[in-house]
């Protein structure tokens, strides 16, 4: 859906950055901006800026920015199509349905194909389990206790025998081979096409906004793999998406269980705990532990019982932490997972293991200790300054100390022995991280830049100050005006950036970085123009330090776009031109008082 550049701009400019953004993220008001911790990575100090002048959001520690349009667009995962329909939504604006262009259909099309088809394949295996067809699924899914309303919630479905079922249902509805091929349910080759899914419980996959971006088969009797996921295509990315989050996003419980498996999620959602997740067939990723710290900080691992599952917990805390959540992990024993337990024990017998869950902290020590023959006095005393090393994972000495309390009295190790080893594996780590910063600056020495990279990096600092000042200061366009325009910007996103501020200065209106974000639709491309105009300037330049900076920003600037046209040209009356406007350079000053 295209709509135009005007409607776009009513749409941003009715919803207010602070307003929008406030209902995902706390923010605290400090000076004419507002502060919180960046929603889009781990931190402890607030470096998620959001302008109401500008009204724009930057996080100076991860780069991450744009207007509230992109907010929406990373947040909740939407194209620039989606993310614009839902603020107008929101602030009660009706979009008309106007016919998108070529090039938009090409970039939206294909997903938005696919997504209808996996639609219509859900709603398909879903009929196909309801019907004699489908007997020995519906059979499967009732003998593990399922209900018919939990199977119709999750949309559980069967896929037939027959190993083209699907493939001439969806021909059959009018889609060719070209779109089919991008689907991942299909697998086409020289004897054929074939059917990704054939005699499986099928469980549809979905995103956070419930649209089918996938499919998980359990196979009926024997074959391998036993459950088989879609591939990745342009609408499903399994290291980014979590089954079942579309459900648990709006849970009341305020923490997430997250589970292996989908019986395991189907489960415990029957089982009243409607905030459980699972992975998709893959280990825990470090996107989908920011993607459910976006709903909670609390979660609860509840994986396997079984070997493979305490390697799994193992690998997840670090994940975690990183993702800034507090982490506790239920043990399942003597069952193997939730599924088998809620079968066997019920939902308040659960409730109470979350209730004893155990800190991921001290289950990483409850593991290491299992693996030390405590009887040996050298395996003793080696656990005991592992844990002391790992103790050093808590930077602040405040949380550190408490855990050191914890730590002696749980696994009787005399505190005051405890608190001198962690000293002296903190002398110990001092010297090896001294060793490891000095490797990573010679591997830095290593990978130098080139001259040329060296230079491109310098413009585009000095690109991004002098759009920045301009956003600040729109005064000293005047000063500047006829020295520096849009063309002495070669990069595509910085000449239309600044081009769009220039134009926006000429017309005496006050420039508005967040218009200018509307004229891209890409994600990367908003977090690109949001740097543009975030610059940190040094606040404390007045009178001639800040005419010396400004002068010596416009003077590289003009420099680099005047040598670049001067090596160019082959004109010689131009050349002669644009040398002499070169040389001029060097008598410039840009007199602001």
């Amino acid at each position: 859906m295209y709509y135009s550049d005007d409607l776009i701009e009513e749409v941003r400019a009715a919803n207010d950055v602070v307003d929008v953004i406030s209902s995902y993220v706390k923010l605290t008001k400090k000076g004419s901006s507002y502060f919180g911790l960046c929603p889009f990575h781990n931190e402890k100090s607030p470096s998620f800026s959001v302008s109401p002048g500008k009204q724009m959001y930057y996080c100076f520690g991860c780069g991450e920015g744009g207007n509230t349009i992109s907010f929406i667009m990373k947040y909740e995962n939407y194209t620039f199509q989606e993310a614009v329909k839902y603020l107008a939504d929101r602030a009660g604006i009706r979009l008309p349905e106007v016919e998108a262009t070529p090039e938009e259909k090409r970039k939206a099309g294909i997903k938005s194909v696919i997504l209808d088809i996996n639609k219509e394949a859900a709603l398909y295996f879903y009929k196909l389990l309801k019907s004699g067809k489908g007997q020995r699924g519906y059979e499967y899914l009732k003998a593990r206790g399922l209900s018919d309303d939990t199977i119709k919630a999750f949309g559980l479905g069967y896929s037939s025998n027959y190993k083209d079922d699907l493939y001439r249902y969806m021909r059959g509805r009018g889609y060719d081979d070209n779109i089919l091929k991008e689907t991942g349910l299909f697998t086409f080759s020289e004897r054929g096409v074939f059917d990704k899914f054939s005699n499986r419980v099928m469980f549809p996959i979905m995103d956070v906004n419930s649209r089918v971006i996938g499919f998980g088969g359990r196979v009926m009797g024997e074959g391998e793999p036993k459950y088989l996921n879609s591939p990745e295509t342009l609408v499903f990315d399994k290291g980014k998406n979590l089954y079942g989050m579309n459900i648990a996003r709006m849970s009341k419980k305020g923490s997430i269980l997250i589970c292996e498996g989908y019986m395991d999620v189907i489960s415990l959602h029957q089982a009243g705990f409607d905030n459980a997740v699972a992975s998709l067939g893959t280990a825990l990723t470090s996107r989908q532990a920011s993607l459910i710290k976006r709903y909670s900080n609390n979660v609860y691992l509840t994986y396997d019982s079984d070997g493979a599952g305490v390697k799994a917990a193992l690998r997840a805390i670090p994940i975690f932490k990183e993702a800034g959540c507090t982490l506790k992990v239920i043990n399942m024993k003597p069952y193997k997972d939730p599924d088998e337990f809620i079968k066997n024990k019920g939902a308040e017998a659960y409730e109470e293991r979350i209730e004893k869950a155990r800190n991921s902290f001290l289950y990483e020590i409850d593991r290491m200790k299992e693996n030390t023959d405590m009887d040996s006095p050298d395996a003793k005393a080696s656990f005991y300054i592992d844990v002391a090393r790992k103790l050093l994972s808590f930077s602040d000495e405040l949380e550190r100390n408490v855990y050191i309390d914890t730590v002696s009295r749980e696994f009787f190790i005399p505190k005051e022995a405890l608190e001198q080893s962690v000293r002296q594996q903190a002398l110990t780590y001092k010297g090896e991280d001294s060793l490891k910063r000095q490797a990573d600056y010679d591997n830095k020495k290593r990978e130098k830049k080139t001259p040329e990279e060296k230079i491109n990096d310098g413009i585009k600092t000095s690109q991004r100050l002098l759009l920045t000042w301009l956003i600040e200061d729109p005064e000293l366009y005047e000063k500047i005006k006829g020295i520096v325009g849009a063309d002495d910007f070669e990069d595509e996103i910085y000449h239309k950036a600044a081009g769009m501020i220039i134009e926006q200065l000429e017309n005496g209106e006050k420039p508005t970085p967040a218009k200018v974000v509307n004229l891209f639709t890409d994600e990367e491309e908003h977090k690109v123009v949001a740097s543009l105009f975030n610059t940190q300037l040094a606040e404390s330049l007045k009178g001639a330090e800040k005419e010396k900076a400004v002068t010596d920003t416009v003077r590289k600037v003009k420099d680099y776009s005047l040598t670049k046209a001067i090596k160019a040209a082959t004109d010689g009356r131009e050349m002669q031109r644009l040398m002499m406007e070169h040389s001029a350079l060097k008598t410039l000053f840009i007199h602001l008082y």
